[in-house]
């Protein structure tokens, strides 16, 4: 069970759940897509910082979101300034088709090793995608090989829509009502967060592990 309590991390207070990080039960014993290994570790889904951190992000967002954009700034901030965080995307495109194209080519991109910079560059707009075709430019200027980019769009399509689909489930499972939610260690935030924000959130999931 999800053990719900309220906190503030900003000015604001935000909902944060504990969702047993010292505990292996899954968050549903009967689909394997709703288990903590499925949400934690899916193998295909693509993992930034760390991969051997203390504490692991989860990130669902999706990237015509304006608050996901708001605070990818100061998600990347903590990255960089703190080398023992793992980082999980989790690509939920709830905003339209054009979102949903544009986490198909993030996750395309991941083929080749470049689901870092098709990410950063779909999120540092700081606006909404108007088109697919906006999208597509934008991983084109990050440096992507858009030849090999076509060939994995299509032809690893059902496991690109395997994704999604486990992160669909994993989100409305959890009761999640929209963009952006960090399961920050065994706390979820649903808020944009500063960089202050991050930082605290963290600093708590590491106390909370201290004996």
């Amino acid at each position: 069970m999800l053990n719900v309590s309220r906190r503030g991390l900003l000015a604001g207070a935000v909902m944060a759940v504990c969702i047993g990080a010292a505990s292996a039960a899954p968050l549903s014993a009967d689909d394997p897509d709703l288990s903590r290994e499925a949400l934690l570790s899916d193998p295909a889904t693509p993992v930034g910082g760390d991969p051997n951190g203390d504490v692991t992000i989860v990130a669902f967002f999706d990237y015509n979101c304006p608050f996901c954009m708001k605070s990818e700034p100061a998600l990347e901030r903590l990255i960089a300034s703190d080398k023992n965080i793992r980082l999980v995307y989790k690509d939920w495109p709830i905003f339209g088709g054009v979102s949903v194209y544009a986490a198909k080519l993030a996750l395309a991109a991941n083929f080749q090793g470049k689901y870092a910079a098709a990410h950063h560059a779909l999120m540092a707009t700081s606006r909404r995608k108007s088109s697919e075709a906006e999208a597509r430019q934008l991983v084109a200027a990050a440096g992507v090989d858009m030849a090999r980019l076509d060939a994995d769009f299509s032809g690893k399509a059902a496991q690109i829509d395997a994704i999604l689909k486990r992160t669909e489930k994993q989100a409305t499972g959890m009761g999640f009502a929209g963009t952006p939610v960090y399961l920050i260690g065994p706390f979820l935030v649903a808020a944009a967060l500063d960089f202050d924000g991050f930082k605290k959130a963290v600093a708590d999931a590491r106390a909370k592990r201290e004996p």
